[in-house]
């Protein structure tokens, strides 16, 4: 299947052309029937010679209904850019071409319709003048007239072979299914349709359906429906209606997505973008697929600019926004996403330094877990954790980790490191490797030191108060340094005196003295905690600091309630 979306003013004929062409009526409101125009998106299809079925999305002309036009031609390869020859070229005709070459659209057909009204010659030339220097310069064009049916051979021709220079996408491609429609069917359940644009649809897969609060939410297809009949499977570029078990109808509509479990696209609230014209208001309307957000514009330097909103949407570099200023007419400025994952702008000059990485990488990606992002993003990771290491070894050139979570927080403070997945693939590109929740460099520590480190903490995960004397933390080979090491463990606790203990111990401890006649004396409590004074006094101290024990005036102590 291809699918190809209209284009063109309100009133030029594009709903009768669709229907003159597949026999179908697109539009599906009794208001549009009886008003005369396209207010939300239409749908029809046909089977032409040597290009098998071609779907149409027929899309609003009225410039009141924008949203819905964008929606419909958002996720489609193909476009019918229709001109009434009686009407001529219009704003509406200029502001669909806009939106059509802001996507990058190459394939197309040009139709003058209601040749039958009107010399169709000079609307033909001006149309063909309008298009030079747009992603549709050079398609085909035919003169056509849906009521007298003169001129549609010749357009189905064209369309047929439009058909056929459409690319194919694989068919194991991930699924992005932008959903344009929802509702319910009597003892089906919850209904979406969308332009599948690539990738396959079962009944029985589980698909990630991203909500308005941006999280997924897995649901399950029940089934797929294509051109009003079920079918085993629907292989993008396809129209399909898919039931959906695992969601309710209120909880998905315009604007959402349906994506495979392992997709490649990031679900992100802002984007790097190269603008085709800078002449854009910091308050814009972003629109890509069927969805249409409020956003925020900021210009980093250039044509370069940053893109945020609110609810995450699914992208990837590569993909184009079309940016609209909400209160002026016209105003469609196309928007190549450069990266759908951007570093934080805190640092003065960071904006023009971001737009010199993106410039400098020319639009290249490379993929991170099993992602695409720009190298000048990838970069910009690689030099944090690189900076994050060595500050790290600055500090303690003795400690060979890094604990995961703590990288992942200031990294994704200071680059915009997104998630643990990107971190770790970057951490193993870097040669580190992941143990116990800790990113460890290869070859990093000394043998001897690592050793001696693990040893203590064996030594006190099997009995949190048997605390090493200085001769046994000389023999481990763990010195100042060492010791400042081993206390930065969550699984150590440090005393003054260099007394290093499990850091359960004081739970251990409280315990054991809560058994003891109360109060008790300190030689009452080295015998129970078997202990040396040295270890005794600072943990006793430890313990009256916290609340756990009380030291009375005599000098004699009591577990507390609370301890």
């Amino acid at each position: 299947m291809s699918v190809i979306a209209t284009a063109g003013h309100v009133d030029h004929g594009k709903s009768a052309l669709v229907r003159a062409l597949t026999g179908i009526e697109p539009d599906r409101w009794e208001a549009e029937r009886r008003r005369g125009l396209t207010i939300d998106l239409g749908y029809a299809w046909t089977t032409l010679p040597g290009a098998g079925t071609v779907a149409f999305v027929d899309v609003p002309g009225h410039r009141r209904f924008i949203g819905n036009m964008l929606s419909g031609i958002g996720p489609a390869a193909g476009v019918l850019l229709v001109v009434a020859a009686d009407g001529g070229w219009s704003a509406q005709s200029t502001e669909h071409l806009r939106a059509a070459h802001a996507l990058r659209l190459e394939h197309g057909v040009l139709a003058v319709t209601r040749s039958d009204l009107a010399d169709p010659d000079p609307t033909l030339a001006e149309s063909r003048s309008r298009l030079r220097g747009t992603s549709l310069d050079g398609i085909p064009a035919v003169t056509v007239s849906a009521r007298t049916g003169t001129g549609l051979e010749g357009l189905r021709e064209e369309l047929a072979a439009l058909a056929r220079r459409m690319p194919r996408p694989p068919a194991d491609s991930p699924v992005r299914l932008w959903v344009d429609r929802s509702f319910t069917v009597r003892g089906a359940g919850t209904v979406v349709t969308g332009t599948l644009a690539a990738g396959t649809v079962r009944p029985g897969d589980h698909l990630a359906l991203t909500t308005l609060g941006g999280r997924e939410r897995d649901v399950v297809v029940r089934g797929v429906h294509s051109m009003d009949r079920a079918v085993e499977a629907a292989a993008g570029p396809a129209r399909v209606a898919l039931n959906l078990r695992g969601v309710d109808v209120e909880d998905v509509g315009r604007g959402q997505t349906l994506l495979s479990p392992d997709h490649s696209w990031w679900p992100t609230v802002t984007a790097d973008v190269l603008l085709d014209d800078d002449e854009l208001p910091a308050e814009v309307t972003a629109h890509v697929g069927t969805a249409a957000v409020s956003a925020r514009l900021r210009l980093l330097a250039g044509r370069h600019a940053r893109v945020s909103w609110q609810t995450p949407v699914p992208l990837a570099p590569g993909d184009r926004l079309i940016l609209r200023d909400p209160g002026r007419e016209g105003s469609l400025v196309g928007a190549l996403v450069l990266d759908a994952i951007t570093p934080p702008l805190r640092r003065t000059g960071a904006a023009r330094a971001r737009a010199s990485a993106l410039t400098a990488a020319a639009g290249a990606t490379t993929t991170i877990a099993g992602r695409a992002v720009s190298r000048a993003t990838a970069s910009a990771w690689q030099l944090g954790l690189a900076d994050l290491l060595a500050r790290r070894a600055d500090a303690d050139p003795l400690t060979p980790w890094v604990e995961e979570e703590a990288a992942l927080t200031e990294l994704r403070r200071r680059v915009g490191m997104p998630d643990l997945a990107t971190l770790r693939a970057v951490a193993s590109g870097s040669g580190l490797r992941v143990e116990g929740g800790r990113l460890v460099r290869h070859g990093s520590a000394a043998p001897q030191v690592s050793s001696g480190l693990d040893a203590l903490l064996q030594r006190l995960a099997e009995d949190p108060l048997d605390a090493p004397s200085r001769p046994e933390l000389a023999a481990l080979g763990l010195g100042v340094r060492e010791i400042a090491a081993a206390a930065r463990s969550q699984s150590v606790l440090r005393l003054p005196g260099d007394v290093l203990l499990g850091s359960t111990a004081p739970t251990l401890a409280v315990g054991l003295l809560r058994d003891l006649p109360q109060p008790f004396t300190a030689a009452q409590a080295r015998e129970r905690l078997g202990t040396s004074r040295r270890v005794l006094i600072p943990l006793l101290e430890h313990l009256d600091a916290r609340g756990r024990t009380h030291r009375g005036a005599d000098g004699l102590r009591t577990v507390t309630a609370s301890g």
